[in-house]
């Protein structure tokens, strides 16, 4: 590897599949569903979701941390605890100058919508000093910062659902350009509250399977009828190759290219044809110098809904001809928006460590119009030395990562 090239150290998760890098990828594997119903949702047109339901973050931060962070907070925080300790990274082994975090997100919706209603029920003397900076989204960035001790450039990315995506492909220019020997970077999101789950619905965003939610999350599928809802978190620490090899840190895998790009098409619809994201696949490929029949496997955006299945479908083909075999993690873990591309990166990385690809669940009969070898039914062993993970989110925005074997 050249000596800019940028080592993946560690890793960290939390999920509805489990509260930590190896219960999430035993989830995923099996291809099991984890949507249930959600008391929070009873009454709502959509009353189920995906919970991180064994996260305990007292058990995992300590009261003194959660009692003053929004839900979003509390997951990046023990995302990126389980990655700096994946990583071995301690305070004598990183000068902190050069130690910097990124994390997309999208801000505390619980936080906000419980102050709100104080303020519906005229009682504004209810409500917490900490709403703000417990529930502002750069506040995850900033208390991931205070844990790790990092001093170098700590920030937030929101790109809808693009924003782990892009806070790793923003890490890997940060490394690149010498500003930082390491950075830790991801995305994390709470995104189960009945405002998010009302404003969604009303845009027909997602599946309204009340009746089985298991089977709910159906990308590709020709009987889709939206995403599913989620909440989880997924941290990467990233770091410059010969400062890995200088502490003698672990490398699990290499970030060989990343890009981000615009649709500039539609609010919320992507381009119909693909082409936005073809662009972003494309700048991916150059900046990590490498063709697109380098690529042995796609962990899709795959989000379940009509235009953006069909939307990326068609990008893939434009990029690669015959594409490579893909997988959807949302069919599995739901659509955690700021936090899906962190995870669906994690999960990336984990599919090459363990040269298996994972299931995409609830696949019945893909869709006539997407013509993808989608891996469905049970993990599909491959030989693979690169893969590729996407994401596209609101505002046209477009995210693409390429990693390679370590």
């Amino acid at each position: 590897m050249s000596a800019d090239a940028v080592a993946v150290t560690g890793l960290g998760m939390v999920t509805a599949g489990g509260p930590d890098v190896s219960s999430t990828w035993e989830r995923i594997i099996q291809g099991s569903p984890t949507a249930s119903d959600d008391p929070q949702l009873q009454g709502l047109p959509v009353t189920f979701s995906c919970r991180a339901e064994t996260f305990r973050p007292e058990e995992i931060l300590g009261r003194n941390y959660t009692w003053r962070m929004d839900r979003f907070i509390q997951l990046a925080l023990a995302a990126a605890r389980e990655a700096a300790a994946h990583a071995a990274l301690k305070s004598d082994t990183v000068d902190p100058v050069r130690l910097g975090v990124i994390i997309g997100a999208s801000g505390g919706t619980a936080a906000n919508g419980a102050a709100w209603k104080k303020l519906f029920d005229n009682r504004p003397q209810g409500i917490s000093p900490t709403t703000i900076p417990g529930g502002s989204a750069n506040m995850a960035a900033g208390e991931v910062s205070l844990d790790l001790g990092a001093q170098g450039p700590g920030f937030c990315v929101s790109t809808a659902c693009a924003s782990g995506s892009s806070a790793i492909s923003l890490a890997r220019d940060l490394l690149r350009s010498n500003v930082c020997d390491v950075v830790v970077a991801g995305g994390s999101d709470s995104a189960c509250s009945p405002l998010a789950a009302a404003s969604f619905d009303k845009l027909r965003a997602l599946s309204r399977r009340n009746h089985a939610p298991r089977a709910a999350s159906r990308p590709f599928d020709a009987d889709r009828d939206g995403f599913v809802l989620a909440e989880g978190a997924a941290v990467l620490v990233l770091e410059r190759s010969e400062h890995a090899r200088a502490r003698r840190a672990p490398v699990h895998a290499y970030l060989a290219g990343g890009a981000m790009g615009c649709d500039a098409h539609h609010s919320t619809a992507p381009t119909p044809d693909g082409s936005g994201a073809a662009r972003t696949i494309t700048a991916a490929l150059d900046a990590a110098g490498m063709e697109p029949r380098d690529i042995d496997h796609v962990n899709t955006h795959g989000s379940a809904t009509e235009l953006n299945d069909l939307s990326e479908a068609r990008a893939l083909r434009t990029v690669f001809g015959t594409p490579p075999p893909v997988t959807a993690s949302k069919s599995v873990l739901g659509h955690s928006i700021a936090g899906a591309g962190a995870i669906e990166a994690a999960l990336t990385v984990l599919t090459l460590q363990h040269q298996q690809i994972p299931p995409t669940a609830n696949l019945d009969r893909v869709d006539d119009r997407i013509d993808l070898d989608v891996v469905t039914k049970a993990a599909r062993p491959r030989a693979m030395h690169a893969a590729l993970s996407t994401s596209f989110g609101f505002g046209g925005q477009n995210a693409a990562l390429i990693f390679t074997r370590a």
